[in-house]
């Protein structure tokens, strides 16, 4: 059952070469073994560490550019920014004209930022996406053919529940920025209900922190409005470090019609992971999915294959692009607007 699902985003029929910016360990682990297994060509790549591009440009067979200006000097190429948010605007100013290029999320480090690469992009008339790939992921796009085909009916119901044991002492570059869980983790989920809802009237988010953490919020309590007849809420917790038993990485969708269970593994044991799972209740009981692949790294080649796919002309839209990505970090800005906003105080009990 369910077997005829989209899983993967289809291949390039004439791909273009890939020209990467960066080489820390997201190039490493999800772009280089994802394009490779899609069989895309990465002309090469570039860091302002040389050693560093030097090297994995080495393990893999490409070439290490010297300079930026050698870089997007490859002629008729993909550009992949996998680099950090104050980093893109610079690099955009420099590409081509018309270029195609990936961006890495988030779309700049806050609504100013993002604001900013969508006027660059405009001005350079870039063909330009925001790598959200949490929507391509096997299970997701599984989830969104399910919904295409009306087979859960009118979605009502939306949550994810996140209880995680999160290792954030791998990333210390972290420790010092003003946001973090919102705009660098639970962007994902945002952007993925955008894709599957659509965008709501606006939202009541509470994030902050943890005693024992140096981070500044790793937990976050989210209410999407929708009006009245969608619930959609988000229940996120790094914090949860009292072993694997009650942990959790997953959402629940109820429609009309039907119902979906999806599990994002990664987060589970990172960065090992558990598999991904997705079960489907159309009335007649739960069928669990036979996924192909998972988040990390198939969701990363049907990415670039979307953009690909778009840039050579195969497909006519341009899916999580900068114009569409722009709406994902307002809706970023206005949970941290509601999170710092006063709540409204409860009434006193009358003496």
């Amino acid at each position: 059952m369910f077997e005829d699902l989209q899983q993967h985003w289809p291949r390039a029929k004439n791909p273009k070469p890939i020209v990467i910016f960066g080489a820390g360990s997201i190039v490493t682990d999800a772009h280089l073994p994802a394009y490779a297994r899609a069989g895309y060509t990465v002309a090469g790549i570039f860091d302002p560490d040389i050693d560093k591009a030097r090297a994995l440009a080495g393990a893999h067979g490409v070439n290490a550019y010297a300079t930026p200006e050698e870089a997007v000097a490859v002629e008729d190429a993909i550009f992949d920014l996998a680099t950090p948010p104050d980093a893109h605007a610079g690099i955009l100013s420099n590409l081509p004209e018309g270029a195609g290029v990936l961006i890495q999320k988030p779309m700049g480090s806050d609504l100013g930022g993002a604001t900013e690469i969508l006027k660059i992009c405009r001005a350079r008339k870039l063909k330009a996406a925001v790598n959200f790939q949490l929507r391509f992921a096997p299970m997701i796009l599984a989830l969104q053919d399910v919904v295409n085909r009306g087979l859960l009916g009118e979605i009502v119901d939306f949550d994810a529940w996140l209880a995680l044991d999160t290792p954030w002492g791998l990333w210390k570059f972290l420790e010092p920025l003003p946001r973090v869980e919102i705009s660098l983790h639970s962007i994902h989920y945002l952007d993925f209900i955008r894709g599957l809802l659509g965008d709501p009237k606006g939202v009541h988010a509470k994030s902050l922190g943890h005693p024992l953490s140096k981070i500044a919020q790793t937990r976050t309590a989210a209410i999407l409005d929708y009006g009245d007849r969608l619930r959609c809420a988000l229940s996120i917790n790094h914090n949860h470090s009292f072993g694997r038993k009650y942990q959790a990485c997953e959402f629940r969708i109820c429609g009309t019609k039907g119902a979906a269970y999806l599990q994002l593994g990664v987060n589970l044991d990172y960065p090992k992971g558990e598999p991904d799972i997705l079960e489907i209740n159309t009335g007649n009981g739960w069928h669990a999915v036979d996924l192909d692949g998972a988040w990390f790294p198939d969701a990363f080649a049907s990415r670039m294959s979307q953009l690909q796919r778009f840039v050579t002309g195969e497909d006519d839209a341009l899916v999580s692009s900068v114009e569409d990505a722009w709406n994902t970090m307002a809706l970023v800005e206005a949970a941290y607007e509601s999170s710092a906003a006063p709540a409204h105080p409860i009434a006193a009990k009358p003496q």
